[in-house]
């Protein structure tokens, strides 16, 4: 299904501040929260539909992103951030609850209290993002690439599970909650009664209470071990280009969701070429009796040198195409060209008989063409004196 543009889905121009940003999606929010419109699948599109929006147009990098490459630059089989594909109710409330209130839910920051939302935010902590930079040379740019990167990061501790206790015997049922990681409350609002969910206080939404720590992780539910994971990268990104793998990141607590693992684009550069936009760029230099008889040479392109003609008279600042040599883009179909700029190599140095040559070139009458003037006699010249 097509995406609506997220200016469009708040309601907001592009030169919105942050604000005005945030009220909007307050507002689009409430209309269509889950808990004033329960069972209604469309209302829970729309809510969710607001929030990616939100996450986008609420951070100043994606946000310029979205502006500069639309949906493509944020969204390329869920690898970047951006996609609502695998984001959940719970996921929204859990990002973005100090939007709403400590819970996530807007109807408790609007109407009176701090808790959280009838659809809860989940157990436990969520464990924070990492970042990471992936550098890439223009040919890895041209093909995509999947690059193995080792990381150091917070996992779930193998002792204890995750869970921080010694053993099963230094866990024992939370008495706040009863065990189930929540507890409910019921506020009376104008829209009426309006119960409410929140992880529970006293044992942080894991419904339990640890009376002896685990050795290992120190309580802590978590240990730093080093993993490696497999990062696609589609073709045609851009040096500065985020993208984002949900789940890859720090191990939540108490049974929290992971963190994501943040990859931040750096393009290498190369030595022979250049890179506008989707077209690569190769300067190539002639010398003038090249340039004015005509010759073949090989160029460098992104998959090896190809021979090129260069045509008799060809001027310094001449453009030559290699069509569909480029690099493609991650926000359409078909490649760039590349464009070979011609320019007439002045040697530095010269050597007596190369400046006696020189001077002799110099006195011939067509050494300075003029408008409407044959240079073909000259050039024939200049080509003897340099056998």
């Amino acid at each position: 299904m097509t995406k609506r543009d997220y200016y469009e889905v708040l309601g907001v121009d592009k030169n919105a501040d942050e604000g005005t940003v945030k009220k909007a999606y307050r507002k689009i929010a409430m209309q269509f929260h889950p808990d004033k419109n329960p069972d209604n699948k469309a209302a829970e599109e729309k809510f969710k539909e607001a929030a990616e929006a939100y996450e986008v147009l609420s951070d100043a990098d994606k946000k310029a992103k979205y502006d500069r490459f639309g949906h493509a630059g944020l969204n390329n089989n869920g690898g970047f951030s951006g996609s609502r594909g695998g984001m959940s109710v719970e996921d929204i409330f859990s990002q973005f609850g100090d939007i709403f209130g400590e819970g996530g839910s807007p109807f408790e920051s609007f109407f009176g209290g701090g808790g959280g939302t009838s659809r809860g935010r989940g157990t436990g902590q969520k464990g924070s993002n990492l970042r990471i930079k992936v550098a890439l040379t223009l040919q890895e740019v041209d093909a995509g690439v999947t690059k193995k990167i080792k990381v150091k990061k917070q996992v779930s501790c193998d002792t204890c599970g995750g869970s921080g206790a010694k053993d099963s015997s230094s866990k024992k049922t939370c008495g706040t909650c009863q065990g189930s990681g929540y507890v409910r409350q019921v506020r009376s609002t104008f829209l009426g009664h309006m119960q409410t969910t929140t992880a529970c206080p006293t044992c942080a939404g894991s419904g339990a209470v640890i009376t002896a720590s685990c050795n290992t992780c120190k309580g802590e539910g978590r240990t730093y071990e080093s993993e490696t994971i497999e990062i696609a990268i589609p073709a045609g990104v851009e040096d500065g280009m985020q993208l984002s793998m949900r789940g890859k990141g720090n191990a939540g607590k108490s049974g929290g969701p992971s963190g994501d693992l943040l990859i931040s684009i750096e393009i290498l550069e190369n030595e022979e070429l250049a890179r506008d936009g989707k077209n690569i760029i190769y300067d190539l230099y002639l010398n003038f009796a090249d340039a004015a008889l005509g010759t073949a040479v090989d160029v460098p392109t992104l998959t090896g040198k190809v021979k090129i003609k260069i045509p008799a008279g060809t001027q310094a600042g001449k453009i030559l195409r290699l069509r569909g040599k480029g690099l493609p883009s991650v926000q359409d179909y078909g490649k760039g060209d590349q464009l070979i700029h011609v320019n007439i190599w002045t040697p530095k140095h010269l050597n007596s008989e190369e400046k006696e040559i020189m001077e002799r070139l110099k006195d011939l009458p067509n050494f300075r063409p003029q408008p409407g003037k044959s240079e073909r006699g000259f050039f024939e010249k200049m080509k003897d004196y340099f056998k």
